[in-house]
């Protein structure tokens, strides 16, 4: 199996968003083309629309195992149900170990204002925080799905 962990950070390494870079290495095992994942994370990225609000590796997260669970079960009641246990096993996990699921806790900077995303980038917070934050994810991930 590839690592896909590496991969996410390599997708993020390339100008992707946090919630592409999870999504994407995903994608064919849940029977979705690269495109149209990539479209699909666009907006969820910096928190949601660079809101800052849930982690975009989060978000990201929530769409894979969406996805895993509408490719196991046919009945939407199920999916549904199933996902949701899921998103609070994995938000769980990935708190116990970020202390947080929101992307402005994360980064404890407010990266909307022109100062805030220019510390960031001086501090080296998206390799840092956010790289960690994806390669966790998708550890946890596959924790969870396989």
């Amino acid at each position: 199996m590839k690592n896909k962990g590496k991969e996410a950070v390599e997708y993020f390494k390339n100008h992707h968003n946090c919630a592409q870079s999870v999504l994407l290495p995903f994608a064919g095992d849940l029977k979705i083309d690269h495109e149209t994942a990539k479209r699909i994370a666009s907006g969820f990225g910096t928190g949601m629309g660079k809101m800052q609000k849930t982690c975009g590796a989060v978000t990201g997260s929530f769409m894979v195992l969406g996805l895993h669970n509408g490719n196991q079960y046919e009945d939407n009641s199920l999916v549904k149900k199933r996902t949701a246990e899921m998103i609070r096993d994995f938000s769980r996990e990935f708190e116990k170990t970020h202390g947080s699921i929101e992307c402005r806790a994360l980064l404890n900077v407010d990266i909307s204002t022109e100062e805030g995303n220019q510390f960031a980038h001086a501090e080296g917070l998206f390799e840092k925080i956010c790289e960690k934050c994806i390669s966790d994810a998708v550890k946890i991930l596959q924790n969870l799905i396989y």
